[in-house]
C-alpha cells in the first residue's frame, strides 16, 4: 500500500511544472516507502537560490514560459558533453539566416562540423521566428577539451550578424578495470588509513605526506595494491582548524597541514640560528607523536607554519624557482584566489577583536575591499602560493614511494562531498553555489528528522555554464599524483537533497544534476590520468544508478555489515565485482570495537540512544553472532576464536566475493577499537581526532608497523586468499 503525504502548503500546477523544469523534485519516495508530496515553500525557496522569481502563480507563470524559450534564444547551448564517437548538439537559428559550424579541437587543429538536411519545425521567441537545428558531431573526434564555434549570417551573406562559441567534451564510454599483479585474478587489495592518525617518530604530531609515503611503501611490500586515504582538501588556515577531512574550505587546492618542512629542498639550506628556531618549534610537537589520546592540529599547524615561513624565505636556484613558476602558470587564477582568500583569513583574525565580524564586502571577491587587500596582502599570498606547489611535490613523492614498492594503483583519494559554507571555494566560486541553500539527506531510520551536511550546493545551470571547469580542475587535481578516487555520496553527482534556510532538514526535497555531464567529466579525466573510479553508493541509491557507474567503469562500494539479501547477511559470492569491498568504513566503529559493542555503549554515555539500551545492544549481539556463526558454517572460525582471530576470518570471508578491489582498515589490522567519527556529536567525542593506537592503547608509529605481528598477520591472511 502506497502512503501519500501531503502539506497544507499544496504547489500550483504551474509551480509544479516549474520546478520540474529546473530539475526540482515536487514528489519523491521516502526510506520508509511513502509518496512525499514536497510543499510549495520549499519549491519557491529552492528556485529563488537558482534565481527564479515564483512567488505568486503569475511569476510562475511567466518563469516557465522563459525557461522554455531560454534555449532558443541561444545559438549554441552553453556546454556539450558526449561520449566518444557519439553525441549531437542543438544550434538555434534565426529566420531567413544560414550559421557554420566548427570544431578547435584541444590542441589547436580547425574541424567543420556538416549540417545534414532538417525536417525540425520552428518557435516563435521574442516575437521571432528561431528554426531548431539537430547537429550530429563527427564520430572520429578525439577525447578531450574542445571548442564549438557558431556563426549565422544572412541567406547570402558573407558576414556573420551573430557569433558563439560552448564547451564541447569528449568522454570515454567507459574506464578500464583496475590494474592488479598477474596472479590475482583481476583483484587486488588495499589498505584504508586516516591520515592525520598515523605518525611516525619524524611527524609533527600529526600524519603528514612523507608518513603517506612510508605508509604505501610498508603496504606495497605486504602486497597491496592500493592506499585509500581520508580527503586531503584544504581547511581552514586559522585556529581552529575543522577537524572533518569532510567539511573542507576548498576541494581544489590541499592541505599544507600535511606538509613535511624538513623534506623541502630549501629547507638544506637554513642558516643554523634558522635551523635551530625551526627544531625549537617542533619540539613540543613532536613530543605528541606518541599521544594516544588526541591529535590537535592547531598545534601542529602552528609549528609547522612557522617553520615553513623559514623555509619560505630561502632564495630558490634557478631552477627550482623555474618549477614553480611552472605550477604557478598550470593552476592559473584559481590559485591566486585560494591563496588570496587565505591571506584574508589570516589578516581579519590578527586585525578583529574577538567576536568583530569582518565587513560584509570581505564576503564578495570583487569588491573594492578585497581588491585592495589583494594588493596589501601580496607577500602573504606569494607564501600560500608556494604551500601549493609544495604540497604538490611531496604529493608527487608520495605516489612515486607507492608505485616504487610494487603499488599497481598507489594513493587513492577521497573525495568529499562538498565545502565550508564559509570556505574558500563558497567565496571564490560564489557564483557557482546556491545561496541559501545546504545539502544533506531526508529522514531514515538512522536520523529520523534527516541530516544537514552544512554544505552549499553547486548550481546545475552554473556548472553547465561554466563548461564544467571547476569540476574538471578539482578532479584534475587529486588525480595528479595519485592512481584512484572515491568519491564520497557519489549520488551527488546524480541528484542532491537541497535545504532551505529556516525550513529544517525534512523540508528539502531533491534536486537533479547532469550526470551524463558529470560523469563524463569524472571519466575523462581519470582516463587521461590512468586513474581507477570508486563511487560509495551506498544508501537509497536506485538501481539504475548502479547499473549506470558500472557501464561507464566506476566501481561501486560494499560494506560487509551492510549487505543484506533475503533478511540476513548476502553470501560474498552474491556481490557485485565492480565495487571496493570492504569489513569496515570511517563511518564504522574499528571491527574490534564493533564485536565488542563499545560503540553502543558510547551513544550510550553520549545520551545519542533513542531506544533503550538493552535492546540497541541486544540487536548489536545478535547482529554478531548471526555473523560468527556464518563463519563457523564456512570453516573460517574456531568455537573460542579470539578478537584477532574473528577479525581475519571477516576479511577472509570478503575475500570470497568476485570483488575486484578489497579494503583493509589499518585500524583493524593493529587491534584499534574507537570510531573516529561519531555522528550527532562536537565536542562531546574529539571526531576526526583519534590517533592510532593498538589493542593495549598504545600509540601505533609507523616506524614500528611492518614488524607489528597484528599487522603482519592480517596482511598476510588476506595477501596470500588472493593468490589461491
Amino acid at each position: 500500500m502506497v502512503n501519500d503525504v501531503h502539506t497544507e502548503d499544496a504547489s500550483t500546477p504551474e509551480l509544479t511544472a516549474l520546478a520540474e523544469a529546473y530539475g526540482v523534485a515536487t514528489e519523491y519516495w521516502s526510506f520508509f516507502g511513502d509518496r512525499v508530496h514536497v510543499p510549495a515553500a520549499t519549491l519557491r525557496a529552492i528556485l529563488s537560490a537558482m534565481g527564479v522569481d515564483a512567488q505568486t502563480g503569475r511569476d510562475a507563470a511567466t518563469a516557465l514560459a522563459d525557461a522554455q524559450d531560454r534555449p532558443w534564444r541561444r545559438l549554441l547551448p552553453p556546454s556539450v558533453v558526449v561520449r566518444e564517437g557519439s553525441g549531437a548538439l542543438h544550434v538555434h537559428v534565426a529566420d531567413g539566416h544560414d550559421v557554420s559550424l566548427t570544431v578547435t579541437l584541444e590542441h589547436a587543429s580547425v574541424r567543420d562540423i556538416p549540417i545534414p538536411p532538417q525536417d525540425a519545425g520552428p518557435r516563435t521567441v521574442d516575437g521571432e521566428t528561431v528554426w531548431r537545428l539537430h547537429v550530429p558531431l563527427p564520430d572520429d573526434l578525439p577525447l578531450g577539451w574542445h571548442t564549438i564555434h557558431a556563426a549565422q549570417s544572412a541567406h547570402g551573406s558573407s558576414q556573420a550578424d551573430r557569433t558563439a562559441e560552448c564547451v564541447l567534451v569528449v568522454t570515454p564510454e567507459t574506464l578500464p578495470p583496475p590494474p592488479s599483479r598477474p596472479d590475482r585474478d583481476g583483484r587486488s587489495w588495499g589498505l584504508m588509513a586516516q591520515l592525520y592518525s598515523v605518525r611516525s617518530r619524524a611527524s609533527w604530531g600529526v600524519g603528514d605526506f612523507a608518513d603517506l609515503g612510508d605508509l604505501a611503501s610498508i603496504a606495497g611490500e605486504r602486497g597491496a595494491d592500493f592506499l585509500l586515504v581520508n580527503p586531503v582538501h584544504a581547511a581552514d588556515v586559522t585556529s581552529p582548524i575543522q577537524p572533518s577531512p569532510y567539511l573542507p574550505a576548498t576541494r581544489r587546492f590541499l592541505a599544507p597541514l600535511y606538509v613535511r618542512p624538513e623534506d623541502i629542498r630549501e629547507a638544506a639550506y637554513l642558516t643554523a640560528s634558522d635551523r635551530s628556531r625551526l627544531d625549537a618549534v617542533r619540539g613540543p610537537v613532536a613530543a605528541a607523536d606518541t599521544d594516544a589520546e588526541r591529535i590537535d592540529r592547531d598545534a601542529s599547524w602552528a609549528a609547522k607554519r612557522a617553520a615553513l615561513e623559514l623555509v619560505f624565505a630561502v632564495p630558490r636556484s634557478p631552477a627550482r624557482q623555474a618549477l614553480l613558476e611552472a605550477y604557478v602558470a598550470r593552476e592559473g587564477q584559481p590559485l591566486f584566489d585560494f591563496a588570496l582568500w587565505c591571506a584574508l583569513e589570516e589578516h581579519f583574525a590578527t586585525t578583529l577583536a574577538a567576536g568583530e565580524e569582518r565587513p560584509a564586502d570581505a564576503w564578495d571577491i570583487a569588491s573594492p575591499l578585497v581588491q585592495q587587500l589583494r594588493v596589501a596582502l601580496t607577500a602573504r599570498i606569494g607564501f600560500h602560493v608556494w604551500l601549493q606547489w609544495i604540497v604538490d611535490e611531496q604529493l608527487a613523492a608520495a605516489q612515486s614511494a607507492a608505485k616504487a614498492s610494487s603499488m599497481r594503483i598507489g594513493i587513492m583519494h577521497d573525495l568529499a562531498v562538498g565545502v565550508h559554507t564559509r570556505g574558500s571555494d563558497a567565496w571564490s566560486l560564489r557564483d557557482m553555489y546556491a545561496s541559501g541553500i545546504t545539502v544533506g539527506a531526508p529522514p531514515d531510520m538512522y536520523n529520523q528528522q534527516g541530516q544537514n551536511w552544512n554544505q552549499p550546493p553547486w548550481l546545475p545551470h552554473a556548472l553547465a555554464e561554466s563548461g564544467y571547469a571547476p569540476l574538471r580542475d578539482m578532479i584534475r587535481t587529486l588525480l595528479r599524483n595519485a592512481g584512484a578516487l572515491r568519491i564520497d555520496h557519489i549520488i551527488g553527482f546524480f541528484r542532491l537533497w537541497w535545504i532551505p534556510a529556516g525550513l529544517g532538514e525534512a523540508a528539502g526535497t531533491y534536486v537533479r544534476y547532469d550526470h551524463e555531464a558529470m560523469i563524463g567529466v569524472l571519466a575523462l579525466e581519470a582516463h587521461r590520468a590512468g586513474a581507477v573510479v570508486i563511487g560509495e553508493d551506498l544508501g537509497n541509491v536506485e538501481p539504475w544508478v548502479r547499473d549506470y557507474l558500472s557501464s561507464r567503469g566506476i566501481l561501486g562500494t560494499s560494506i560487509l555489515w551492510f549487505e543484506y539479501e533475503n533478511d540476513s547477511f548476502k553470501p560474498p559470492e552474491h556481490y557485485r565485482r565492480a565495487v571496493l569491498a570492504t569489513v569496515n568504513t570511517h563511518d564504522l566503529p574499528p571491527t574490534a570495537g564493533y564485536l565488542a559493542g563499545e560503540h553502543i555503549d558510547l551513544r550510550a554515555r553520549l545520551g545519542l540512544l533513542t531506544d533503550p539500551v538493552e535492546e540497541a545492544r541486544a540487536e548489536a549481539v545478535a547482529e554478531r553472532d548471526a555473523m560468527l556463526a556464518i563463519l563457523r558454517e564456512r570453516g573460517l572460525l574456531g568455537a573460542d576464536a579470539t578478537e584477532q582471530q574473528i577479525v581475519e576470518a571477516l576479511h577472509l570471508h570478503l575475500v570470497a566475493s568476485p570483488s575486484q578491489l578489497l579494503g583493509v582498515a589499518l585500524v583493524d589490522a593493529v587491534g584499534e577499537r574507537r570510531v573516529q567519527n561519531q555522528p550527532g556529536t562536537e565536542n562531546e567525542y574529539p571526531n576526526w581526532r583519534v590517533p592510532l593506537v593498538d589493542s593495549a592503547g598504545t600509540a601505533v608509529l609507523l616506524d614500528h608497523l611492518a614488524k607489528n605481528e597484528r599487522f603482519r598477520s592480517l596482511t598476510d591472511t588476506v595477501d596470500s586468499a588472493l593468490r589461491l
